[in-house]
């Protein structure tokens, strides 16, 4: 029985790894839950699985939420509680929700636990800081990102990254996909949150409206397997059937397929090396279906390339690329900005990097305050499209 500690418990990734955790009772066991401060539901799923421990970051909630939990609950509360919450599990599924979830990455990995990262803002904002933590004896991550555990399958399939020439990262193209520049200038909330093939929390649905998820996905991959930029391409393909792709220098392409379902890499990296018996996602190839591929429009989404250039770039820019993005998209939900002015005011904010280091979680930090103030003094002017 492998134990198992839930951070970001309530949100997309967690309530599906719940489900995961439901269908393998006799593998795995929720011994942990956490989240920031969604009270009702986190004494929901309480209430469910039985944990030994619950967490909540938002120390104010703690007195509602230990009134609603079972007894012999331990309730740990304040901005380390989950940090700490995870360290007690075998492995740790990290779904919370931008930044916010670095000190779970740092301290799972410092704990010598396996980490399933579907938190990418860890190793986009501080992957040299993270780096080293890998190196810990019996430290592990496995990415929970459907792109990067396609990759990581891939991978384990060819020879690892021996004879990698190449990493194909697909994108479904999001809601958007085929307008032009100018008809996207009139684009609502909802229509940015109607994802066509992913259910996915909103702050990763606009980011896959704009291209910013496939962006900071790249920089992702670069500090998972040691891409360089120039051999990471990106392809539209709107099926979200192909969820990644490797390339080898004899010219073959290894490639993971299974139906759009988040479930699988929570449940392949919840039981690496081995696999669970519930097949997730499962294609039936009795049935006629095809698959298509074309390039991303980098015009009209302008997020993909600002990435790409944060990520070469290096030191602090990814850290104050993703600040900033989570700052202008929750402007954008709360309806404050267009979202046109989402890459506008991202491409401001690069212009301003300072060319720091990320060589601690100090400067990482700073780099994260730097880009919320920068955007949101961006904002706050107006920024020209």
């Amino acid at each position: 029985m492998t134990t198992v500690a839930v951070l970001g418990s309530t949100g997309s990734i967690g309530t599906q790894t719940l489900d995961v955790v439901a269908a393998e009772p006799d593998r795995f066991e929720i011994v942990a839950l956490g989240a920031n401060s969604s009270v009702q539901d986190l004494a929901r799923q309480a209430r469910q699985v039985h944990p030994e421990v619950v967490a909540i970051a938002d120390s104010d909630r703690a007195a509602e939420l230990r009134e609603l939990l079972p007894k012999g609950v331990e309730l740990l509360a304040g901005p380390d509680a989950m940090a700490e919450a995870a360290i007690g599990a075998e492995v740790a599924v990290n779904g919370v929700v931008g930044f916010a979830g670095l000190p779970v990455t740092l301290a799972v990995l410092g704990a010598g636990r396996r980490l399933a990262l579907a938190n990418k803002e860890s190793l986009i904002a501080a992957g040299p800081v993270v780096a080293p933590l890998r190196d810990t004896p019996g430290a592990e991550l496995v990415p929970v990102d459907s792109e990067h555990c396609a990759i990581h399958m891939c991978l384990r399939a060819g020879e690892g990254t021996r004879r990698l020439r190449k990493v194909v990262l697909t994108a479904s193209g999001g809601p958007f996909r085929g307008r032009s520049r100018s008809e996207l200038e009139s684009v609502t909330v909802q229509e940015a949150l109607e994802h066509p093939t992913w259910s996915m929390g909103p702050k990763i649905t606009v980011d896959s409206s704009t291209l910013m998820n496939k962006g900071l996905e790249v920089i992702e991959a670069h500090e998972l397997f040691g891409a360089d930029y120039d051999d990471i391409d990106v392809v539209v393909h709107p099926q979200s059937i192909v969820h990644s792709m490797a390339s080898f220098t004899d010219g073959a392409t290894i490639a993971q397929l299974s139906l759009p379902d988040m479930r699988l890499p929570i449940a392949y990296a919840l039981a690496y090396p081995d696999r669970v018996g519930t097949p997730f996602g499962a294609m039936d190839f009795d049935e006629a279906f095809s698959l298509d591929f074309e390039p991303p429009d980098r015009d009209a989404f302008r997020c993909l390339d600002l990435a790409f250039a944060a990520g070469r770039a290096g030191g602090t820019a990814p850290a104050l690329l993703s600040a900033a993005n989570e700052s202008v998209v929750e402007a954008f939900l709360d309806g404050r900005v267009r979202w046109v002015d989402i890459p506008a005011v991202l491409c401001d904010v690069l212009d301003r990097w300072d060319g720091s280091d990320a060589l601690s979680v100090e400067s990482v930090l700073d780099a994260d305050a730097t880009g919320r103030a920068i955007a949101k003094e961006l904002m706050s002017q107006g920024t020209p499209i």
